[in-house]
């Protein structure tokens, strides 16, 4: 028997497990962690990924807009920022032509407290920042279709702007395969009727489906909305791309630079080669971890964990959490609809009316539908998490204590245990 701890919000939870079925420890593979992300931010800019630097690209008297994540995804905007504006001035690209725009994609626009925490107190004393607004149709600009019918309207800031630079980080992502890249043009600065066509790309063909299989964490290939986004942006061409990427534990690794495609692509590599664990064989059960705060503060974050523990457990096993989700009913628009149980309407609800937050809560819901599924949290959410179809405990050793009742009925005594301590941020890839 050996102990084992998993994160839950800013502490760890204990169980004794039989060491012997333990057949893999998920935390990621060794990461290098940028130790100056502003000296590393100035290295890739001069030196870029398939592109000319940034001095070479722009020149004096040019308009520039700066397209940055919004306040959800905080990615060291505020250190490399200032960076990329020093490098602009250099070449003689005044403050007052730089423009930059939160990309909200359909969230709301910040508040002036929460520009400061993005862009850093000096960014936005001097720069124009707007808020994109996705459903303010006068904004928008229309460049044509993709292949797959969806009218591309973005930002009149991104495309009247002489040059475009993207920022961002490159993630996991649960439908569009990563985060980065392309996604801080869509749907970062694009109109609300292009993204919801393009996110409604995460449900089946086939009406009654359920989730459209090709949308997935590190899916890139025959993933619709990734094929609809690069044709989005390949309508815009922008000049430049700077994006961050993260280890599993939440540190930054380093900063990608150059060809807005290359660059990303570089990144999404050396992202994968730190979070994707190549594993030989399914589990019966897996406990996992979001890995603490702020990662599991709610559970419309916290079901990253699930979109990854996914792939590392048997059809019909068991999945145990640990999840503290202080706010495990914000934002509502998420927990009104993971709570629901009839899925067929539930489905048919989403086609008819698309949002992000009901897609996630499908999902999610549906995940936990395919395996018994235990949720280690505060005793005050046992009746909600009831309601999403977990069984709520109050330990991890309760849980455990759980499964083994559970492994019991199903006769299994040759039964094998996969640990994920940071599951939002590793992904298990199951060797063929």
């Amino acid at each position: 028997m050996k102990n084992y701890f998993l994160p839950i919000g800013k502490r760890q939870e204990e169980v004794l497990l039989p060491e012997e079925h333990v057949i893999y420890d998920i935390h990621g593979n060794d990461a290098h962690v940028c130790p100056d992300i502003v000296a590393a931010t100035r290295e890739a800019i001069r030196n870029p990924i398939c592109s000319k630097p940034l001095r070479e690209i722009v020149r004096a008297g040019e308009t520039v807009t700066i397209i940055v994540s919004d306040i959800t995804r905080l990615c060291g905007t505020s250190e490399f920022l200032p960076v990329i504006v020093d490098e602009l001035n250099s070449v003689g690209v005044k403050d007052e032509d730089i423009t930059v725009i939160v990309a909200t994609g359909t969230h709301r626009g910040h508040t002036p407290e929460e520009d400061i925490v993005v862009c850093g107190e000096e960014m936005v004393k001097r720069l124009k920042i707007v808020q994109h607004d996705s459903r303010k149709k006068e904004d928008m600009v229309s460049l044509g279709k993709t292949s797959f019918g969806n009218e591309v309207a973005l930002s009149k800031y991104v495309v009247n702007a002489d040059r475009v630079i993207l920022t961002g980080a490159v993630t996991l992502h649960p439908f569009a395969g990563f985060g980065g890249g392309r996604k801080a043009v869509m749907p970062g600065v694009a109109a609300y009727e292009s993204i919801m066509l393009n996110h409604c790309m995460t449900m089946s063909k086939i009406e009654g489906g359920g989730c459209n299989k090709a949308c997935d964490a590190s899916l890139l290939e025959g993933n619709p909305i990734h094929q609809d986004m690069m044709e989005a942006v390949s309508l815009l061409e922008p000049d430049f791309l700077v994006n961050t990427v993260f280890t599993p534990d939440g540190d930054i690794s380093e900063v990608v630079a150059g060809h807005w495609q290359k660059a990303w692509e570089q990144g999404c590599k050396d992202l994968l080669a730190m979070g994707g664990v190549h594993i030989k064989q399914l589990a019966d059960v897996v406990i996992a971890s979001a890995g603490g705060y702020p990662k599991d503060l709610n559970l419309y974050q916290a079901t990253k964990c699930h979109m990854n523990a996914q792939f590392a457990v048997k059809k019909g096993g068991i999945m145990i959490f640990t999840l503290d989700c202080p706010d495990i009913k914000e934002p509502a628009i998420f927990t009104d609809c993971f709570s629901r149980t009839d899925m067929e309407q539930f489905e048919k609800d989403i086609r008819a009316n698309f949002t992000i937050p009901a897609f996630v809560a499908f999902k999610a819901r549906s995940i936990v539908n395919d395996v018994t599924a235990y949720l280690v949290t505060r005793p005050e959410n046992f009746d909600f998490v009831r309601k999403t179809g977990h069984i709520p405990c109050h330990t991890l050793a309760e849980a455990w204590e759980k499964a083994q009742e559970q492994l019991a009925k199903q006769g299994k005594k040759d039964y094998t245990i996969t640990i994920m301590g940071h599951a939002s941020a590793t992904l298990p890839i199951l060797d063929k």
